[in-house]
């Protein structure tokens, strides 16, 4: 699959560029508002995979031309960048396409996180709001820590929760997920559950801050 990761030249969508490339055959796109900060990181994941005797091409767009073609694309920006991203690339978009998202809307307080969801509900579902009507939308890597994730010396042993309505796209997106070695992707039903996955996010942040060790942390179920 051609996977475009929209901000791509941030962390957890270096995390999933680096893990994809390594892990997998799939085509790896890197986009960004800006094309020659995409080309750059995509050069940088190059590199760090050659160092590892992995010779994979990445390339590097901007967002619009990224999404162009992409079987998956991956919408990696801050909560409150996506309403405008996926407006902005809606005419790249097709019934065959399918939307990834991983934000979670957050908001800073004294002592943590809160959970700052916007009115749609999660994010997850303002995308589906957003995104034109035959394009089928998927929660996705919302609780992986995203420095761990583009760390290849670090073994993964986490699970990740999908949300989507769709049962064919969500299983797609199961398949991504599994193909990342130490990621178990588990059906966590439709998109209305999104809020209670991205919920979980501030959580594991708040745990990271106050515990020494937990940096990276990450969520299994048994």
């Amino acid at each position: 699959m051609r996977i475009a990761l929209l901000g791509g030249t941030g962390d957890i969508g270096e995390g999933l560029a680096l893990r994809w490339a390594y892990d997998t055959d799939h085509d790896i796109v890197v986009g960004s508002r800006d094309p020659e900060r995409a080309r750059g990181k995509a050069e940088e994941y190059e590199t760090e995979l050659d160092s590892r005797g992995v010779d994979e091409k990445i390339t590097g767009f901007a967002n619009e031309m990224a999404a162009d073609r992409a079987d998956v694309v991956v919408l990696a920006v801050p909560p409150y960048h996506v309403s405008d991203l996926v407006e902005e690339i809606a005419d790249r978009l097709d019934e065959d396409t399918l939307l990834v998202s991983p934000a979670v809307g957050m908001k800073k307080r004294e002592g943590g996180f809160d959970y700052n969801p916007p009115s749609a509900g999660s994010v997850t579902e303002l995308v589906a709001e957003t995104a034109p009507d035959e394009v089928s939308v998927v929660g996705a890597f919302q609780n992986l820590a995203a420095d761990r994730l583009a760390n290849l010396d670090v073994e993964l042993d986490l699970d990740t929760l999908v949300v989507g309505d769709d049962g064919d796209a969500k299983q797609n997106v199961v398949d991504l997920a599994a193909g990342i070695e130490g990621i178990r992707a588990l059906d966590a039903g439709p998109l209305s559950n999104a809020a209670e996955v991205e919920s979980l996010t501030p959580l594991l942040v708040d745990l990271a801050l106050h515990n020494e060790g937990l940096h990276d942390v990450g969520v299994t179920f048994e």
